[in-house]
């Protein structure tokens, strides 16, 4: 008896003792990091600015939609963003956690549409062990409930015309007309993503719904418009350029370069470096944003959601653009006219000249971030640290995107007209993302 009585009691001890199940915390800082690896992996494999925003925008809108289920200061985006139906409901009763099941659903699409899927099972590996020993029931229901999220989206996303893309044939270069876009050195690629258009816009009628003023008429008469802007390009890049020095304007070219495959030749050596592309820069400063203003995980995925539905948009609007006016690059008219030894100080990227995505993409995610954190959101943007380049401090996104577009006449690669007209477009996106689609039922966080 005396046995069974210590045996009982030891039990009860180590059940007293057993650790027990505590709720899962899911911080934005979870969400930045993941985000943060799939920039490092597109990177790696070399995305195109217009399919990298496509990366950005399904998962944060998985996400988001989960969390539109219990939040009640969101709106669902079902019936709001083309095609989009609601996804299927959240059983409260099991014990799913919403930020859970959003961050799971977040990463199982990103992985998707990533090619070195290998580099992010590491991360989510590591957090699924640690969810599950931290409390395996709550992370069973909650996974399974993120992956059949996952699944509707994934089912929508399949359907938005990406992959009848990859079978269309590629751009056919004009050599006929001496206004039309020709591959530039020193790769002379052929021109990247020229049935984007036909991608299915998020918030957008039609890519043609903000169809741009045409750029000004091609004319290499002295007295024309269009030859002064190209005079213009050249005349300004030599200007920061004279004394040696790197100018002020010579640093926000190189700042806002964003060129995911720049082509750099060693005698017959020939390598690429790689960078983020412009669209990945924004969401750079979207989580520069949500850090500054401590947002907690609801309000963050909120502000990257709708930061990557306005750039999505912006280059479905803009490579729409750029492969109907099809316009010769300022390089290729300066080496033949003007000066032939003459280069940019950016590499030229290979697609048409008019307009500039830079600018649009960067006025559309401006304003979007605007109707969040407020007019007059001042932040230190380090994301361009880890390529070797100092902070730039700014008053507002506004100012911000106003730089990054005239950075890209700076950096010889636009004329004029294309920025200006292109920061223009892409504010017009973002004005009528903000119009259109209801998404928080309550003011900015700026001003929660």
């Amino acid at each position: 008896m005396k046995k069974y009585l210590a045996l009982l009691c030891f039990g009860l001890l180590f059940l007293n003792c057993k650790k027990k199940d505590e709720p899962i915390q899911i911080t934005p800082e979870e969400l930045h990091n993941s985000i943060d690896l799939v920039v490092d992996i597109m990177i790696h494999d070399i995305f195109s600015p217009p399919v990298a925003s496509r990366i950005f925008a399904y998962p944060n809108i998985a996400a988001y939609e989960i969390i539109a289920q219990v939040n009640p200061e969101y709106n669902s985006l079902a019936g709001q963003v083309t095609d989009l139906k609601p996804i299927p409901e959240i059983d409260t009763v099991q014990g799913i956690n919403p930020q859970l099941a959003a961050l799971i659903a977040h990463m199982n699409i990103s992985r998707q549409l990533i090619f070195s899927e290998d580099k992010f099972d590491v991360l989510q590996d590591s957090l699924f062990t640690q969810w599950k020993n931290q409390n395996e029931t709550e992370f069973e229901v909650s996974k399974t409930y993120g992956l059949k999220v996952a699944e509707h989206i994934k089912d929508w996303m399949g359907k938005d015309q990406y992959s009848q893309t990859r079978t269309m044939p590629k751009f056919t270069v004009n050599t006929d007309e001496a206004a039309r876009w020709q591959p530039t050195p020193p790769a002379y690629m052929d021109g990247i993503e020229p049935h984007w258009n036909k991608i299915r816009p998020f918030v957008l009628d039609s890519a043609a719904q903000f169809k741009p003023i045409p750029p000004p008429e091609f004319s290499l008469d002295k007295d024309s418009h269009f030859y002064k802007e190209l005079k213009e390009v050249y005349d300004i890049n030599n200007e920061i350029t004279k004394n040696g020095d790197e100018s002020e304007e010579v640093a926000i070219a190189k700042f806002w370069d964003c060129n995911p495959y720049v082509s750099v030749t060693r005698g017959h050596l020939m390598f690429a470096t790689k960078k983020i592309t412009p669209g990945a820069h924004w969401i750079g400063i979207t989580k520069i944003a949500c850090r500054t203003t401590e947002s907690n995980f609801d309000d963050t995925v909120y502000a990257y959601t709708k930061t990557s539905l306005a750039i999505a948009d912006g280059f479905i609007s803009c490579w729409d653009e750029k492969y109907r006016s099809n316009l010769i690059r300022p390089e290729t008219l300066i080496n033949q006219h003007i000066d032939e030894n003459w280069k940019p100080i950016l590499q030229t990227p290979p697609f048409p000249e008019y307009t500039s995505g830079h600018s649009v993409v960067s006025g559309a995610a401006a304003t979007a971030l605007t109707s969040i954190f407020g007019e007059d959101f001042s932040f230190e943007d380090d994301t361009e640290i880890p390529y070797g380049l100092p902070v730039r401090s700014f008053n507002s996104f506004n100012e911000a995107a106003d730089e990054a577009a005239i950075s890209r006449m700076y950096g010889g690669i636009h004329y004029r007209a294309a920025v200006e007209v292109g920061v223009g477009q892409g504010r017009k996106i973002g004005a009528l993302l903000n119009s259109k689609i209801k998404m928080k039922n309550t003011n900015s966080i700026a001003q929660n």
